[in-house]
């Protein structure tokens, strides 16, 4: 890993050392690694390594809409240029090929979702970011507005079926209750409250280190329905189905006191959630049996549709949820 490590170290003019990197995480979109390079008082780099191609467009907006971020006084890791001014780079065949990403390290511990504090942090950043994206013209990505029609789901189960994963029985099962329930509520959005934003606002991309909340994750940063957004970060925070009707009211009182404008109207302003947890059982199942990626991808794809189809949301539990946040409005 040596090589590698210091490749990137030089690629992105680091200073010299010896270079090295280890993994800490590992994500849908690729693995994340610790650079560092031995000596006193060296510091450290976050590397992403991204296993699936790379959209360079979409790493450009990433890093405008963390920089816009930060000037609204939210912390995130700084996305750092190579030295030739790109902020992606790739790995030599060599080495493998992978783009790379290269961020600071951020020393902190893990969000804790049900700490008042955070839960109010987690509004108040929703509402700076969507006032500061209102206006935008663009329209949200499908990942977020449609999910796997009938035909799609067939064509995946019989994959499945003909890979002789052990899952296949639990899927054809999901497909034919879960996924039709879920389906039902997943629509285009109208387009009158899109903003540009986060996207995956949840306590997993949140670390906190001494001077407070730092926000990971900005890759798919870009426009949202704002309600759809709030929303689901409200889902998540909360604890998903068996939700702290406290904690969602928490997070609604930091978003409305900074000045958000969206409001959670009902089962339907949860169609992000139900797209995204929809699409991200596709992806991962139709990972599960590629055969041209490796089998370690294949094996952790597997496991992610395993542990997805235990815990996708119930729309009744939702719609308890939006009744414990009417008097918020």
């Amino acid at each position: 890993m040596r090589n590698r490590a210091e490749f990137i170290a030089d690629v992105y003019s680091l200073g010299g050392g010896a270079w090295d990197m280890v993994p800490v995480a590992r994500g849908a979109l690729g693995q994340i690694w610790r650079l560092s390079a031995g000596g006193a008082g060296a510091g450290a780099w976050a590397v992403k390594e991204l296993l699936f191609g790379c959209d360079e467009g979409q790493v450009g907006r990433e890093a405008a809409v963390r920089n816009a971020a930060e000037e609204l006084g939210i912390t995130a890791p700084r996305l750092f240029v190579n030295r030739d001014g790109a902020y992606v780079s790739r790995l030599p065949e060599s080495m493998g090929g992978s783009f790379v990403k290269v961020y600071d390290w951020v020393d902190g511990t893990e969000a804790d979702p049900a700490d008042p504090e955070l839960l109010g942090w987690c509004g108040r950043t929703l509402a700076l970011l969507h006032r500061a994206g209102e206006g935008t013209k663009e329209k949200p990505n499908d990942w977020y507005e449609r999910c796997p029609g009938e035909d799609d789901w067939a064509e995946l189960c019989e994959g499945v079926r003909r890979a002789g994963l052990p899952w296949a029985d639990a899927l054809d099962r999901f497909v034919a209750t879960s996924a039709v329930e879920l389906a039902r509520y997943v629509t285009p959005s109208g387009g009158d409250d899109v903003v540009i934003s986060h996207l995956d606002m949840r306590p997993q991309n949140v670390l906190v280190d001494r001077s407070g909340p730092v926000l990971l994750d900005w890759d798919n940063a870009g426009p949202v329905s704002a309600e759809r957004e709030l929303a689901h970060a409200v889902h998540v925070w909360a604890g998903a189905d068996d939700f702290s009707a406290e904690s969602a009211r928490r997070l609604v009182r930091g978003y409305v006191d900074a000045g958000g404008r969206a409001v959670i109207k009902g089962v339907e302003s949860f169609s992000m959630l139900f797209a995204t947890d929809l699409n991200y059982v596709r992806v991962q199942a139709e990972c599960a049996i590629d055969p041209n990626v490796t089998e370690s991808q294949r094996e952790f794809a597997s496991g992610q549709v395993v542990g997805m189809l235990g815990k996708l949301p119930d729309p009744a539990a939702v719609s308890r949820l939006v009744e414990a946040l009417a008097p918020e409005w």
